[in-house]
């Protein structure tokens, strides 16, 4: 079998709460790319077969247990197998916090050095982008991460940083064009090689519906995320209770989730006496949420910051409600005013402003004409900028051009633009031989701070 062009790194895969990653991997294996995918940990007892087929797990490499990985790496070492920058980073290393990161590493790069594959992705600043960094600080492969949201808002203490990983990192992907400028603006050092690319959606499994039907209780608004404080479900609430108070105008609210707010939330409802107009319905399936989005009349998520500085950038489900021809009221927040633009694709009111987010609420709700034409604005958009096939072009062209993805002919006569970005690549390793960057000062300076602490 022809060898693979990338190695993919993530904590979890396939899970249910990152869909996301999924559509990208399989978008990258319809476009003829061979991603060698591992997962950290083990995800087979998620039921999974609720939401993914089964061949979506096949060929994915979950890494051992921890007393199993530490075993295997020790027989490798007696065996002089181990980079010696590997063995000594295990001695000096001890006890210090995120060990697991440096085992895991040395497995996933003896399989990388198997197949013979120098670049590694993973998704989010977290486990996985850590563990890529110990693969470029111990095997010399390269690597890149896609940022989300809380993994670069929130303040971590692991002795790998951001900061860390924006140095040493290839290339970096984030998911918005907020996130792009708030990265630039931290790291200008690194604003070369930062790009957007917008998470993917598959158009196919979200259906424009255009006659959206009403029953008796009015016309249906609908959100969908984890019952967590920055998905804003609150506010939602609040609003509801407004619109009853003032408005007067029939409507119902199903809120598909579940997490650890459930409870204050279900007292919030049974506070504002508002139990007949909004319900939290538990999780659903993708193809149980496509057909309540299918009769629904309006999406709505009023994300806000969280108290530490977390918080939504991108929330797919407002993407895959503009699909589905929704028109989508949420807050002007992080990567949120890319997809709903207000006036056009839906309404847009400030963060925490649960009176505003009722009053655009009713805009729509008494207006079918409106919902119709901002729904169909949003499809448009949603096919036009985060359709699958578009984002994961982008991002083949970003990592070839800053990876060290293999040369694939098959690949270049099947899209000539990567020529240019295989140029790139090669020009940039000519550079690093002509005017070394200094990386081993700066990993030796930032390890052994580390490791003496």
């Amino acid at each position: 079998m022809p060898g693979y062009h990338l190695a993919y790194v993530f904590e979890r895969f396939p899970t249910f709460t990152q869909t996301f990653c999924v559509r990208e991997v399989n978008e990258l294996k319809r476009m003829g790319l061979r991603p060698l995918v591992f997962s950290i940990r083990d995800t087979s007892q998620e039921h999974l077969q609720e939401h993914f087929a089964p061949e979506w797990s096949e060929g994915v490499h979950v890494l051992p247990p921890r007393s199993e990985l530490v075993e295997m790496v020790s027989a490798w070492k007696t065996e002089g197998k181990l980079p010696q920058k590997a063995v000594l980073t295990l001695r000096h290393w001890g006890e210090r916090g995120d060990k697991n990161r440096i085992y895991e590493a040395i497995y996933i790069g003896m399989k990388m050095r198997e197949f013979n594959v120098r670049h590694a992705h993973s998704h989010f600043a977290g486990i996985g982008a850590r563990c890529c960094y110990w693969l470029n600080d111990l095997y010399g492969f390269s690597f890149s991460f896609t940022g989300h949201a809380n993994d670069l808002f929130e303040p971590t203490d692991f002795p790998v940083q951001l900061q860390d990983l924006m140095a040493e990192a290839a290339a970096v992907v984030t998911v918005s064009d907020y996130t792009a400028g708030w990265l630039a603006e931290r790291f200008p050092e690194s604003r070369y090689k930062i790009q957007r690319v917008y998470n993917g959606i598959d158009m196919l499994s979200f259906p424009l519906v255009e006659s959206k039907g009403e029953d008796a209780s009015g016309p249906l608004v609908v959100s969908v995320g984890r019952l967590i404080e920055k998905k804003g479900f609150d506010d939602l609430i609040r609003s509801v209770a407004r619109i009853r108070d003032v408005h007067n105008q029939p409507f119902r609210v199903l809120i598909i989730g579940d997490g650890p707010m459930r409870e204050e939330l279900e007292s919030l409802i049974a506070e504002l006496k508002c139990g007949e107009n909004v319900k939290l319905v538990g999780s659903r399936n993708q193809s149980e949420i496509v057909e309540i989005l299918g009769r629904a009349t309006i999406f709505a998520l009023p994300c806000v910051t969280e108290e530490r500085g977390g918080k939504d950038n991108l929330p797919t489900v407002i993407m895959e409600a503009m699909a589905t021809g929704l028109p989508c009221v949420s807050t002007r927040l992080a990567g949120v005013p890319e997809m709903v633009i207000h006036d056009s694709t839906g309404l847009l009111t400030d963060e925490r402003s649960p009176e505003d987010f009722a009053d655009a609420l009713v805009t729509l709700l008494s207006n079918r004409a409106l919902c119709y034409q901002m729904g169909m604005a949003g499809h448009e958009r949603a096919a036009r900028i985060f359709a699958k096939e578009i984002t994961a072009k982008e991002l083949v062209r970003h990592l070839v051009a800053y990876g060290k993805l293999r040369l694939d002919f098959g690949l270049l006569l099947k899209y000539p633009i990567l020529g240019a970005c295989y140029f790139v690549q090669w020009w940039r390793r000519l550079l690093r031989l002509l005017i070394p960057r200094g990386k081993g000062k700066f990993a030796g300076i930032q390890q052994e701070r580390k490791v003496r602490g």
